[in-house]
């Protein structure tokens, strides 16, 4: 322990955040999915998708709106498409099960996909997408949200936060991912500068009245704005259509209805799309991923960072050196655990 701090292990991070998931009525696969990912975002440094996010999960549960002991059920046919009903479980169980058949129908195909309905999804993407490169593959990752951002041009929310993410697999090397919301910022970073008492840097959000604010609050209480204008739009009324559509799932406003706020963790579906790049290439110009070492080493050797890249040292720091938690952070896992859903509204 450091003045103020403690230093936690990941294995005993997860235990704790798995107990509290239990302690809630959750299953044991639930919880112990839940705990992976959320576990996950401390240790790489994410902190708006680490343990910030386990009380609003819990108030999901509290709501009634995710089923705590779901079992995610598979559907695997002919086709190339691998179906999990999350059972309105949350998504991360979902993913664990999903995966593996998504990975063995591309390899067998050459491309699959994988269908997920009826799941809450509060995480990042980056879990799934890198689960989806340790067997060789690459995969594009895509879910609505509840409506919380204007399209371009637009005042009033109607889009998800609707996040992006790609995965690349390397060998012998951490996978090339990016994952990113299509709105300016993740809406957690915007409930993080809420807790902290910061501005919004300027083309973030609008106010309830659609003019631009660098307040939280009334970020929180209007609409964020699509990152890059019309083309971040664009690309976030794409994922609506094929992540929410497509699949017979939950659009963003749809979302929103079935919830009737945003303190809660959003219900819907996630695609997720799985390429073998040596059954693409067919071996034309040699080895795919010995060809994207290539393209890599150009980029790092501008001096630029591959995304992901913060992410992945924070990782390796944490894994060696453990994970380090305020004081307030150790008080908020410890009234969590013993009050369970009595610790949310």
């Amino acid at each position: 322990m450091t003045e103020n701090k403690s230093i936690l292990s990941v294995p005993a991070l997860l235990e704790r955040v798995e107990t509290i998931f239990i302690n809630a009525g959750c299953s044991r696969q639930q919880a112990a999915a839940v705990a992976r990912v959320i576990v996950a975002g401390e240790r790489d440094g994410c902190k708006s998708h680490g343990i910030y996010r386990i009380e609003g999960c819990l108030r999901t549960i509290k709501a009634g709106k995710v089923v705590p002991d779901a079992v995610p059920v598979l559907e695997v046919d002919d086709s190339a498409i691998v179906r999990v009903d999350a059972k309105s479980g949350f998504a991360n169980a979902a993913h664990e099960v999903g995966i593996p058949a998504l990975a063995e129908r591309a390899k067998e195909l050459g491309l699959a996909a994988l269908v997920i309905n009826g799941c809450t999804h509060f995480s990042a993407l980056w879990p799934e997408v890198e689960a989806a490169t340790e067997h060789g593959l690459a995969v594009i990752a895509m879910c609505p949200s509840y409506a919380t951002v204007a399209p371009a041009g637009g005042s009033e929310p109607l889009l998800g936060t609707n996040p992006l993410a790609f995965g690349w697999p390397r060998n012998g090397n951490s996978p090339y991912v990016f994952d990113f919301a299509t709105s300016v910022a993740a809406r957690g970073e915007i409930e993080l500068h809420r807790r902290a008492g910061k501005e919004l840097p300027e083309g973030w959000a609008l106010d309830g009245d659609g003019n631009p604010t660098t307040s939280p609050e009334q970020a929180l209480a209007g609409a964020m704005l699509p990152f890059g204008g019309h083309k971040g739009s664009a690309i976030s009324t794409m994922i609506e259509l094929l992540a929410g559509t497509m699949l017979g799932d939950l659009t963003s406003p749809e979302v929103l209805d079935y919830l009737g706020t945003t303190t809660l963790s959003p219900h819907h579906g996630e695609l997720i799309i799985a390429f073998d790049p040596a059954r693409f290439s067919g071996q034309r110009r040699g080895n795919p991923l010995d060809r994207a070492e290539v393209l890599f080493e150009a980029i790092a050797g501008q001096g630029a960072r591959l995304p992901s890249q913060r992410r992945f040292n924070a990782r390796a720091k944490s894994m060696s050196d453990g994970i380090e938690l305020t004081a307030a952070e150790m008080e908020q896992l410890e009234r969590l655990r013993q009050m369970g859903l009595g610790s949310v509204d």
